[in-house]
């Protein structure tokens, strides 16, 4: 795995779009080809969607466009000269979020997530592909200092760099303090009309978060992953976040990963176990909790998402280079372990 500024490019560009939302308007300029599209956060409609905890980024968005008055040059000079200065804080975040701490894999290493035959298949034929990243707020990017640090928006960049000839869409349909029930409801808008080569769907924290029955959830996430299939997407599957709001519901949360995990085996699906990857941080690494965990004990923060995002393109990268050479992964072997 690479460590060397991995996110560089990307975060200049996005920290570009930091400068416009100053100046302009509340719009998102995004990685040329490899692209995410990000919906507004719907605060207080779930416990992973509070509003003390937009991201910084939508907080200063908002603060900035308090209609500063255009036809005065000096405020105008101020106004471009904080979006400079914005613009250089992003690019250093960027540039050195894991020399600060380095993104390791594993210790134990891990099995392939499985075969993505379709991403693949699409790739080595030089036609576009474009993923959908399907979830909650920690899809959405909650906790993310800026909309370049999501994870979608880090994987899109990594896939660009990795397959530079490649036309690689991610676009982010994550919505805050959602669950499997409220994701089934859009799932033919937000994820089938967009003819998915692939689906990451990142499902599990609400419901433990509201003590709902994993098993409910587990039968849901089944039906949907059916639908999915059908549609001829590949998909992996993201449980919940290791984190201690989470991990207040010990046993929910135990049998959540578990269940997910057995669908998707079950399924033949992939699985990234960012529960067990995220315990590993801190347990086996020594990583203190708030080296990828905000403030609010429960999102991701810029290291957290980073990471994460590395982590799972470096298994997505790897199942498509298996396909792309004859490799055949059996479908017993369909779901990632990082133990």
């Amino acid at each position: 795995m690479s460590f060397d500024r991995p996110f560089f490019g990307t975060a200049l560009l996005a920290a570009a779009a930091v400068g416009a939302l100053t100046l302009l308007a509340p719009a998102m300029v995004l990685p040329a080809r490899a692209q995410a599209t990000q919906q507004p956060a719907v605060p207080g409609s779930a416990p992973e969607s509070n509003a003390a905890n937009v991201p910084a980024a939508q907080a200063s968005a908002a603060s900035s466009a308090s209609s500063p008055d255009q036809a005065n040059p000096v405020q105008q000079k101020s106004l471009a000269a904080r979006a400079i200065e914005k613009v250089r804080q992003v690019a250093k975040s960027a540039n050195d979020i894991f020399s600060r701490v380095p993104c390791l894999p594993p210790k134990g290493g891990g099995k392939s997530m499985g075969s993505l035959p379709h991403v693949a298949r699409k790739l080595a034929a030089g036609q576009p592909v474009v993923i959908v990243a399907f979830g909650s707020s920690s899809t959405q990017g909650w906790g993310s200092s800026s909309p370049a640090f999501t994870y979608p928006n880090r994987l899109a960049a990594q896939l660009h760099r990795h397959y530079p000839g490649a036309d690689i869409t991610v676009l982010n349909h994550g919505v805050g303090g959602e669950d499997a029930p409220e994701m089934m409801k859009r799932l033919q808008t937000s994820v089938i009309d967009a003819k998915p080569d692939l689906v990451i769907w990142q499902v599990g924290t609400n419901a433990v978060l509201r003590d709902l029955d994993p098993a409910e959830t587990a039968k849901v996430v089944a039906e949907g992953i059916a639908r999915i299939q059908a549609a001829g997407a590949d998909l992996v599957l993201v449980d919940p976040q290791y984190s201690p709001r989470v991990t207040e519901h010990g046993e929910s949360a135990s049998r959540m990963v578990k269940l997910l995990g057995k669908v998707a085996e079950l399924r033949h699906v992939g699985i990234f176990p960012r529960f067990e990857v995220m315990r590993e941080w801190h347990d086996r690494q020594d990583l203190p909790i708030h080296t990828f965990v905000t403030a609010d004990d429960l999102h991701m923060n810029d290291w957290g998402y980073a990471c994460f995002a590395q982590l799972l393109g470096d298994d997505i990268i790897k199942s498509v280079g298996q396909i792309k050479l004859g490799v055949n992964v059996p479908a017993q072997v369909q779901t990632y372990r990082p133990m």
